[in-house]
């Protein structure tokens, strides 16, 4: 494992740290690569039902470290998209877990569009987030020109991408960009309990929700129909369905196993 990335299980949450700290988290290959790595592996643990992604220090990433992208001997531009990021943000997307992104610092570039491919994406109220590409002569990536647009519509996605606005974490919250804002002081708190939230409460649907939000990007309404009879069929046979109509019924909490 790399000193890059540090991972703790709390219960049913993986907790996975970004930890370049003295470098605001930015993204070198051996980080990139780490970080990949334990995405994979809590995918194919069946005691994990959350990822919950932070970073430590002031930032929560800055996006690439800029030294390693133009160091000749470092991974040319193509490589750090495809081999770093798309992988990345192709597991957030795509693995069958609930992800929170725990923005507690500012998300710049490649970091501020990995936190907004997560399934759940809150802020620290000192938190910020800017799509700095232009700042440097390149184009937004790691799914930011797919994202943020449907996040907050095109327009606004298109002038904070072009000019490189940073916006405060009240801000995203307001337009939508991110889901909540916590203060400083109970931000910590705050974030997890809701990773150990969606922990608790049946992985099956929440998966087959992620699903079926990636599909509509694509689908006409029809398609989306029919997929939705798929997994409501689907949902409807698990062992979390029943023991939620049967909890419900009985009027008690129920006890998901996300089977």
């Amino acid at each position: 494992m790399s000193d890059f990335i540090q991972v703790e299980k709390i219960d049913k949450v993986l907790k996975i740290n970004l930890n370049r700290p003295d470098k605001y988290n930015s993204f070198v290959r051996e980080m990139a690569l780490a970080l990949q790595d334990e995405l994979k592996k809590a995918s194919a643990d069946p005691s994990i039902r959350c990822i919950y992604l932070t970073g430590n220090g002031k930032a929560f990433c800055a996006g690439q470290d800029l030294a390693e992208a133009t160091d000749p001997n470092g991974p040319e531009l193509t490589k750090i998209v495809t081999e770093h990021y798309n992988p990345i943000v192709g597991a957030i997307r795509n693995i069958d877990l609930p992800v929170v992104a725990a923005v507690n610092g500012v998300a710049a570039g490649a970091g501020a569009n990995i936190a907004l491919a997560a399934d759940v994406c809150v802020a620290t109220e000192s938190a910020s987030f800017i799509q700095a590409f232009s700042k440097i002569g390149l184009i937004p990536d790691s799914g930011g020109t797919f994202t943020l647009p449907r996040l907050i519509g095109m327009q606004k996605a298109s002038a904070l991408m072009m000019m490189g606005d940073k916006v405060s974490a009240m801000d995203a919250e307001r337009m939508g960009m991110i889901y909540k804002v916590f203060s400083d002081e109970t931000f910590a708190e705050e974030s997890m309990k809701i990773a150990q939230t969606l922990s608790n409460m049946p992985t099956k649907a929440l998966v087959a929700t992620k699903k079926l939000l990636n599909a509509s990007s694509l689908n006409n309404l029809e398609d989306q129909l029919a997929l939705e009879d798929k997994y409501q069929t689907e949902c409807g046979q698990s062992y979390d369905y029943a023991e939620g109509t049967k909890a419900f019924l009985e009027k008690r909490r129920p006890e998901f196993k996300g089977e």
